[in-house]
């Protein structure tokens, strides 16, 4: 198995950790931030892009940049503001075969405050086809590179996103919320050839009002389902156009204090405004299932983390 991601995420539990200070522990959902915990999952996930150009007064063509998909399976290993995780993308997937130019790493963190909400995304891509009235062609230095996040509010405080986002938390009882959210990212697309050379710079930023429901049947079994519908502006080569935004969001799992496992399914667009001149689509989708177990942590651990937190005060 040749190793293709390997990402260390430190800083990520950094932010995490801040928020376990103000959270609002109630019968609604239950916090295990001072649990180690072990997990694998699979992954697959892309941002694709779709490009509309006038080809005379009355006609439109489309022009769909994929980049080449990359299967994933990686572990992940969390205790309190440490966070670590190891992704690779084996052979055996069938994603993965003849993609050996193709790169992708992707790299999402939260940071909570009371109600309020900040996601982090670093996303890069290299290897892409290009597809257009059913011909595909090849462009593996072709690459993408978005930098980003939204800020949202969670109005309702019985409701738990982090067991939405993580495994850090649970939801204990029925809750759903109201969360607007304001989105802000920066795309390069670049491509380099002795014939042709691309480098696009794009900025988006959106306003999405989002509802979000986690349903809790039983003891363990998760349910939850959110929608967001939003516009805003993209901004490329000095020129400002409307975009429409449109998330949805499920995750469906079960959970107890020990054994957990989720299936995650994300879609992120965000799509153009009707226009005479050239046009960008922008969509990020995630499918993830995760399967850990949660334990006591050393005692060890423990001190080591509480000396730690003594010095530095996380």
């Amino acid at each position: 198995m040749d190793l293709k991601l390997i990402y260390i995420m430190f800083f990520a539990g950094v932010f995490g950790c801040y928020a376990q200070k103000d959270s609002l522990q109630n019968s609604y959902f239950k916090s295990y931030d001072d649990k180690v915990t072990a997990s694998l999952y699979y992954l697959d996930t892309s941002n694709n892009f779709q490009i509309v150009y006038p080809v005379s007064e009355k006609e439109k063509a489309t022009l769909d940049l994929i980049p080449n998909r990359k299967e994933q399976l990686g572990a992940s290993l969390s205790f309190k503001f440490v966070d670590l995780s190891f992704g690779f993308s084996p052979k055996f997937l069938n994603a993965n075969k003849d993609n050996i130019d193709s790169k992708l790493l992707n790299f999402n963190a939260r940071l909570y405050h009371k109600q309020w909400m900040q996601s982090f995304t670093y996303f890069y891509q290299k290897g892409f086809y290009v597809s257009q009235d059913g011909i595909n062609a090849a462009f593996p230095g072709f690459r993408s590179l978005k930098i980003g996040g939204a800020t949202s509010y969670i109005f309702n405080k019985k409701f738990s996103y982090k067991a939405i986002a993580g495994q850090n938390e649970s939801q204990m009882k029925s809750a759903g919320s109201f969360i607007p959210n304001f989105s802000a990212y920066y795309t390069n697309i670049k491509y380099k050839s002795p014939e042709d050379r691309i480098n696009g710079d794009v900025y988006l930023f959106s306003l999405a009002p989002s509802y979000f429901y986690n349903l809790v049947l039983g003891k363990h079994l998760l349910v939850s389902a959110g929608l967001s519908i939003g516009a805003g502006v993209y901004v490329t080569d000095g020129e400002t156009k409307v975009l429409y935004e449109i998330d949805t969001s499920f995750k469906m799992g079960y959970n107890s204090d020990s054994f957990f496992v989720f299936m995650n399914v994300n879609h992120l667009n965000f799509i153009q405004d009707e226009t005479n001149t050239i046009g960008l689509t922008d969509n990020i989708s995630t499918f993830k299932i995760t399967a850990g177990y949660r334990f006591n942590a050393p005692k060890k651990v423990t001190e080591i983390y509480n000396k730690i937190n003594q010095k530095t005060g996380l």
